[in-house]
C-alpha cells in the first residue's frame, strides 16, 4: 500500500493566535492526556537537581553579598522553588528563581571563598541562635552536586546539551551493525532534526529525518568504531556521490572529538534493549512503522544477536516492494497472533491474498511456518492513562515535520488508535504504542515554538457578548464607529508602553493578612511571593488572575471586580476569564495604566474584596499589619473595611449587564431561595460588639447564584441560545412580575444585598417566558440499545443530546455507564455531583426518561 505525504491545512487563512487548546476542548467537551503520561518528555527537562537538595544562595536585600542554606522544593526545568533554612513549613517566604542567572554554589562554597553566611531577617527572628541551625544545615550530606551549579554543565538539561550543529551517530533502520554520522539541524524540546553526514548540499528528502534525542539508534561520536560497527551512509544515499566522496566523509566522521560533557547526560534516560528470544520464520502481527494505519501478518526474517531482529511484513505480490524494519523485544507495533481476534481489531490480510477471511492456522499451516510464541512479547500493562475522545499532539508519520491536533478514538491495551485533524483530506487513524516518543501533551508544541496544525474552522463575525457596563467617562459618541474607539484605546497604550511612568512595581501577596469572604486563604498561600516588575497593565493582570482563581467560587471573585459604570481610574479594562464548575465566565476589569496610580489601586481593589487593604500591593507585610487586621472578626472587619452597602457606585439596581435592553427595573427583584429541599451551610458572622446599623453583609450574605452578572462561555448550544439578543429582547418586553418592594430603610443598615438582575447564562436561573409552548409534553424517548449495555463514552454523547449537555464532562470523569445511569437518583446526583437542585431536577427528569424507555422496550 503507498500512502502520499498528508498534506496540511496550512493555507486555511488561520494564525497560530486563533487556536486555543483551551477552548478546542471546551467545544468539543474533550478532556486532554494527563502531562504525566509522557514520559519522555518530563526526562527532557530534568536539571539533576531534585527537591530536598540544599545550596547556598545569596540572601536578599543584604548588601554586603552575605549567603544562607536553601532547600528546593520544586523544580520546573531551570526554575528552582526554595525556601530558606529555618522557615520549616512556612511557605511564606519561598521564592523562585531561575538557575541562570541565581548565584547557587553547593554547600561548604562561601566558607571556602570566605564569603560571609548569614540567615534573612525572618530566621533571624525564629532563630536568635542561628549558628547552631547553620551548623547542622553545612553537616547535611543532600547538598546539590557542584558539577550541575557550576561548570560546563551549568543548569543544562539533556535538551539543551543537545545543540545544533552536535554530532551524533546513528545506527541503520534495517542492520544494527552499519552505522553512519548525523549533525543536529535543529532542537524542538528533545525533538531532534538530523542531517546525515555528507549531505550538505543535497536535497532533503533523503538527507534529513526527525527523532526524539531517547531514540535507542542514537548514539555519541565513537561508537560505532567502539562496537565494532561499520560506517556506511543509508542505501538512499549511496548514489548520489561517488565512492570517493563517502570515503572523505568517513574518515571525518572517525575524527571526530566526543563531547565529554554530554556523556553522562546523554545515557541517564535512555531505555535499556533487552534479550529477545524471537528466531527466524516466525510468525507474528505487526504495524508498519512507514504508515501505521493497519495491523497485518510479518515475518522475523533475520536476527542480529540477542539485542535485535529484522521483521517484513508480508507481501503475497511477486513484484511488491519489501517492507521491513528493526525491532528489539519491546518495540512497539508487534504482537503475537491472534492478538487482534481477541481484541475486536480488524486484522489486514497481506497484499494479494486470496480467499474471503484470513484465518492464522490455515495461513501458518501454508507456510509451513510457526507463530511467535506469547512469551517472546513483553507483558500487557493496563495501567495507561489514555482514554477514549483524550485529545493530545501527534507527529504526522508521513510527515514528520508536522504535529497535529489529534483524538484517541480507540484503545486496546497499550496501543492506541488517533485520528489527526489539520488535514486537507481525511486518512485513516493512525496506531501508535502510549510510550511513542512522537505523542506529546497539549500546548506542548506552543511551549517549545514549534508550528500545530489544528482543524481548520470557519471564521464567525459574531461578537461575544461580555456583561460590562461602559465607563461613562470613556463613552464614545453615539456617532463615533467603534473601530476608531478601538484605534484610539491601542494608539494610547502603545504610546504609554515606551515611559517609564507605566512600569509596575513588584506587588507583593501578603499572605498573613485577613483574606475576607470570597478568596481562600490556603490557596492565597501557595502563591508566589510576588509578581512584577513590569508594564502595569499586565502585571496588575497577572496579579487579578491569580486572585480570582484563589478564590471559594473564582466566578463570584470576577464579578466583585467587573467593571464599574463610572471610569474612576480612568484605566484600561481588560477582560479576565473564571472556571467554575466547568463554565468559563468572562468580564471586562478596569486596571491602571500608571505606576503612581497601582498603590491605592491595590488598596481599593482589597476593599471591594471585602479583605485586609495590605492582602496586595506594593508593600510587603513581614510580621505584623499596619492594620491589625488579625485580631478583627469578620462582622467588625466588614464594618470598617467591607464595601459600604448604602450605595453601589457605578453599578445600577439591576446589575452588571451591557446585553440590549438594558438594565431592569427596580421593582424587579431577585426573590430569596426558599430552604425547602437544600439547606446549605451559611457563613454567620457574630454580631457581638458590633455597633448598630453596622453592615454586615459579608456574614450573612445570602447564598445566590454567583453568575447571575458574567456571560458564560460554557460552549453548549442551549445556552448560547438563551443569550440570544433577540430572546433577551422579547423577554424585556413582558411586563414585569410584580413583587412587593421592601420598605424604605437607610441604606446603610441593608444587611443583604437583594438587588440582582436575572441571568440566562444559567438554565436554572432562566424564567419561563409566556410565549413559550411549554405546555407541551415531552416526546416519548427511544433507545435504539439497552442502557445496560452503554459505555462511559455512550452516556456521556445521550447526555449531550439533551439541554444539560454542559454536564456531560461530569459523566466523564466520575465513569458512569449504563448500569450506573439506571441507579442514579435525586439524592445522589446532589450529594455526588455537587448540582444545584434546579439542574439535579432537570439532570433526573432525563434519567427518568431513559429508565422509562428501558422497562418499556428491553425489561421484557
Amino acid at each position: 500500500m503507498s500512502h502520499e505525504p498528508l498534506e496540511s491545512d496550512g493555507d486555511s487563512g488561520q494564525d497560530a493566535s486563533d487556536f486555543n487548546w483551551d477552548d478546542h476542548l471546551e467545544e468539543n467537551g474533550a478532556l486532554s492526556v494527563p502531562h504525566h503520561a509522557f514520559k519522555h518528555v518530563d526526562q527532557g527537562l530534568q536539571t539533576g537537581l531534585a527537591p530536598g537538595m540544599k545550596l547556598e544562595v545569596s540572601v536578599r536585600g543584604e548588601g554586603d553579598g552575605a549567603y544562607w542554606v536553601a532547600t528546593i522544593i520544586t523544580t520546573c526545568g531551570q526554575l528552582l522553588l526554595l525556601r530558606y533554612e529555618g522557615y520549616q513549613d512556612d511557605r511564606r517566604a519561598d521564592f523562585w528563581c531561575d538557575i541562570m542567572t541565581a548565584n547557587l554554589h553547593p554547600l561548604g562554597w562561601s566558607r571556602q571563598q570566605g564569603h560571609p553566611m548569614r540567615p534573612p531577617e525572618g530566621v533571624r527572628e525564629k532563630h536568635p541562635e542561628w549558628e547552631a541551625l547553620l551548623e547542622k544545615a553545612l553537616s547535611d550530606t543532600c547538598s546539590a552536586p557542584a558539577h550541575l551549579l557550576e561548570g560546563a554543565q551549568h543548569v543544562l538539561n539533556p535538551l539543551e546539551l543537545l545543540a545544533p550543529g552536535t554530532s551524533l551517530e546513528l545506527q541503520d533502520s534495517r542492520d544494527p551493525a552499519v552505522a553512519w554520522a548525523v549533525t543536529i539541524e535543529d532542537n524542538v524540546g528533545g525533538r531532534l532534526r538530523l542531517r546525515y553526514h555528507g549531505t550538505e548540499a543535497l536535497p532533503d528528502v533523503h538527507a534529513t529525518l526527525w527523532l526524539f534525542y531517547l531514540n535507542p539508534l542514537l548514539h555519541l561520536p565513537g561508537w560505532a568504531q567502539e562496537h565494532g560497527c561499520t560506517l556506511r551512509p543509508p542505501p538512499a544515499l549511496l548514489p548520489l556521490r561517488t565512492e570517493e566522496e563517502w570515503d572523505k566523509v568517513r574518515q571525518t566522521i572517525s575524527s571526530l572529538p566526543q563531547d565529554s560533557t554530554i556523556t553522562e547526560e546523554f545515557h541517564k534516560d535512555r531505555p535499556a534493549i533487552g534479550t529477545h528470544s524471537f528466531t527466524e520464520g516466525m510468525k507474528l502481527e505487526a504495524v508498519d512503522p512507514a504508515a501505521p494505519f493497519t495491523i497485518s501478518p510479518a515475518t522475523v526474517t533475520k536476527v542480529f544477536g540477542e539485542q535485535y531482529f529484522l521483521v517484513e511484513m508480508d507481501e503475497l505480490c511477486e513484484d511488491a516492494k519489501r517492507r521491513v524494519f528493526l525491532c528489539h523485544r519491546d518495540s512497539p507495533g508487534i504482537f503475537p497472533t491472534q492478538w487482534s481476534l481477541k481484541n475486536g481489531v480488524v486484522l489486514s490480510p497481506p497484499p494479494g491474498f486470496q480467499g474471503q477471511d484470513f484465518d492464522w492456522a490455515d495461513y501458518l499451516k501454508q507456510h509451513e511456518a510457526e507463530a511467535a510464541p506469547q512469551q517472546c512479547f513483553p507483558p500487557e500493562q493496563t495501567d495507561q492513562c489514555f482514554k477514549e475522545s483524550m485529545m493530545l499532539e501527534a507527529v504526522n508519520p508521513l510527515c514528520p515535520e508536522n504535529i497535529h491536533v489529534a483524538t484517541v478514538t480507540r484503545v486496546k491495551g497499550q496501543h492506541i488508535w488517533l485520528k489527526l485533524e489539520g488535514l486537507k483530506e481525511p486518512v485513516p487513524e493512525v496506531i501508535a504504542h502510549v510510550d511513542s516518543m512522537d505523542l506529546f501533551p497539549v500546548s506542548w508544541c506552543e511551549t517549545n515554538g514549534y508550528p500545530l496544525q489544528f482543524p481548520f474552522k470557519p471564521r464567525v463575525e459574531k461578537q461575544k457578548k461580555i456583561a460590562m457596563v461602559q465607563p461613562e467617562k470613556q463613552a464614545p459618541p453615539k456617532d463615533s464607529p467603534p473601530d476608531t474607539v478601538k484605534q484610539e484605546v491601542n494608539v494610547q497604550a502603545d504610546n504609554g508602553a515606551a515611559n517609564g511612568k507605566y512600569c509596575c512595581p513588584k506587588i507583593y501577596f501578603n499572605h498573613r493578612c485577613f483574606s475576607g469572604p470570597y478568596l481562600n486563604k490556603g490557596r492565597i498561600a501557595e502563591l508566589p511571593q510576588c509578581v512584577g516588575p513590569g508594564n502595569c497593565v499586565l502585571v496588575l493582570k497577572e496579579v487579578l488572575t491569580l486572585l480570582i482563581n484563589s478564590g471559594y467560587k473564582p466566578s463570584r471573585v470576577l464579578r466583585e471586580l467587573q467593571l464599574d459604570q463610572e471610569g474612576r481610574w480612568n484605566g484600561h479594562g481588560e477582560t479576565l476569564k473564571a472556571k467554575y464548575k466547568g463554565k468559563t465566565y468572562r468580564a471586562t476589569v478596569e486596571i491602571v495604566r500608571t505606576a503612581d496610580q497601582v498603590a491605592e489601586f491595590c488598596r481599593k481593589t482589597c476593599i471591594k474584596l471585602e479583605c485586609c487593604p495590605n492582602l496586595f500591593g506594593p508593600r510587603m507585610v513581614l510580621e505584623r499589619c499596619s492594620e491589625n487586621c488579625s485580631v478583627l472578626t469578620k462582622t467588625k472587619y466588614t464594618y470598617y473595611y467591607g464595601k459600604k452597602k448604602s450605595r453601589r457606585v457605578g453599578r445600577p439596581p439591576g446589575g452588571h449587564s451591557n446585553l440590549e435592553g438594558g438594565g431592569k427595573k427596580l421593582g424587579r427583584r431577585r426573590k430569596r431561595r426558599k430552604q425547602l429541599f437544600v439547606h446549605k451551610k451559611r457563613r454567620t458572622a457574630s454580631v457581638d460588639n458590633t455597633p448598630a446599623g453596622s453592615p454586615q453583609g459579608s456574614g450573612e450574605e445570602e447564598d445566590l447564584d454567583e453568575d447571575d452578572s458574567l456571560s458564560d462561555d460554557s460552549g453548549s448550544e442551549n445556552q448560547d441560545d438563551l443569550q440570544d439578543d433577540s430572546e433577551y429582547s422579547e423577554k424585556k418586553s413582558q411586563p414585569p412580575t410584580p413583587t412587593p418592594s421592601p420598605p424604605e430603610t437607610p441604606r446603610p443598615t441593608r444587611r443583604r444585598r437583594k438587588a440582582r438582575s436575572p441571568s440566562y447564562s444559567d438554565d436554572e436561573n432562566r424564567p419561563p417566558s409566556p410565549k413559550s409552548p411549554r405546555s407541551e409534553a415531552p416526546q416519548k424517548l427511544c433507545l435504539d440499545s439497552s442502557p445496560l449495555e452503554w459505555s462511559v463514552t455512550d452516556v456521556a454523547r445521550f447526555i449531550r443530546t439533551t439541554d444539560c449537555a454542559p454536564l456531560a464532562r461530569i459523566f466523564l470523569d466520575q465513569e458512569i455507564d449504563g448500569q450506573a445511569l439506571l441507579l442514579l437518583n435525586l439524592p445522589t446526583v446532589q450529594e455526588c455531583m455537587d448540582l444545584k437542585l434546579g439542574p439535579a431536577i432537570k439532570l433526573c427528569h432525563h434519567i427518568e426518561r431513559v429508565k422509562l424507555a428501558f422497562y418499556q422496550q428491553f425489561a421484557s
